[in-house]
């Protein structure tokens, strides 16, 4: 990276902290995060040279997977275990609504894109669709000839949605009705320094290197969270990481989610990314509804099923829940194995499904 890109940096950041404190001071839900991500991906829809480096974004993961890992003491362990049905119930709602939605895109559009084979067109609308990681989903439709363009938008536009509605709508209820949840699933009293922090960090970034040696997805994030966890069942229950540590996380994150947004975004294909919107809005809609369901059926809070059935990201979804203190080990473990699930299983059944189509 040369002097020009680090200076491109240097300045997203400080307009980001600057963000931050605007939102503190307004008493934003999540401020570290959300204030980043607004002003990036303002500027950067504007034409304004904003800019984000890997390395900082991938430890902002690595910080994050580190503090949610260590909320899984012993006791909160047993209790997520003991809830594997709704886990296992999560992941296929989650398969089954990004399929919904995507059958939905297809025939919403199928008259926009004639020009695309029959095939490329499903499988463009399919992944788009899917309630997984961006990088991932993209990826997919790379290999089935979509349109890489359009799934990487909506993914982009259905977290950014989610991020920017559901933490505001947790603060509401929050303030309004007192949100209380199980004290068990509050975060530690003590946060960790000196060699137990070294400690933490060095075994956490072994964790990040097997990951990415072994090719798994977002290893900077499910790297540090498991490691974590295990410290955490071994031990380290009650240690937190330094608030200051935390922040910046959230920041950078904010940054790498703000900087997808580039001028050319909005050109995009419009009418596709209106229709991205709604049936975001009505995902989450439907997701809400589900996560109160499971919450009558767990005895949990519904602030944390909530979040736990959010079509958002994991890390986005477990820092509202960290900051609002909604239950973060179940608001994890419900995202995580959401994610695995559809990773493992999007892909076959969409050759599954397009093999009927083909035979039909």
């Amino acid at each position: 990276m040369n002097f020009r890109e680090l200076s491109r940096v240097a300045l997203t950041l400080l307009a980001a902290w600057a963000a931050a404190q605007l939102c503190i001071a307004l008493r934003t839900p999540i401020p570290w995060m959300l204030g980043p991500l607004l002003v990036t991906a303002v500027a950067s829809v504007c034409g304004a040279p904003t800019r984000s480096a890997n390395v900082l974004r991938n430890g902002g993961q690595w910080v994050i997977g580190v503090a949610l890992g260590l909320y899984f003491t012993p006791q909160v362990s047993a209790m997520v275990v003991s809830l594997w049905w709704a886990v296992a119930l999560t992941a296929v709602w989650a398969l089954g609504l990004g399929a919904l939605f995507g059958l939905w895109l297809e025939r919403q559009h199928a008259t926009d894109f004639v020009h695309l084979p029959p095939g490329a067109w499903r499988a463009t609308s399919y992944f788009a669709s899917a309630i997984g990681g961006a990088s991932e989903m993209t990826l997919l439709a790379e290999r089935h000839g979509a349109r890489t363009d359009l799934v990487a938008a909506a993914h982009s536009l259905r977290l950014v949605i989610v991020v920017l509605s559901v933490p505001f709508a947790m603060q509401w209820a929050q303030n309004h009705w007192g949100l209380q949840v199980d004290p068990l699933l509050l975060p530690g009293t003590r946060a960790a320094a000196g060699s137990a922090l070294l400690w933490v960090a060095l075994a956490t970034a072994a964790g990040v290197l097997l990951m990415s040696w072994l090719k798994r997805a977002n290893p900077w994030f499910m790297g540090a969270l498991l490691v974590s966890m295990g410290l955490a069942l071994a031990g380290m229950s009650g240690n937190t990481l330094p608030t200051a540590l935390t922040n910046a996380a959230q920041l950078v994150i904010g940054v790498s989610l703000g900087v997808r947004f580039q001028r050319d975004f909005l050109q995009v294909a419009p009418r596709w990314l209106a229709s991205v919107a709604l049936g975001t809005l009505a995902m989450m809609v439907l997701s809400a509804g589900f996560g109160l369901f499971l919450a009558w059926a767990t005895g949990l809070h519904p602030a944390t099923l909530i979040l736990g059935t959010s079509p958002g990201g994991i890390a986005e979804m477990a820092i509202t829940a960290k900051v609002l203190q909604l239950g973060v080990p179940v608001v994890t473990a419900f995202q995580v194995c959401r994610l695995v699930a559809v990773l493992v299983l999007v892909g076959p059944i969409f050759d599954w499904l397009d093999g009927r189509k083909k035979t039909a």
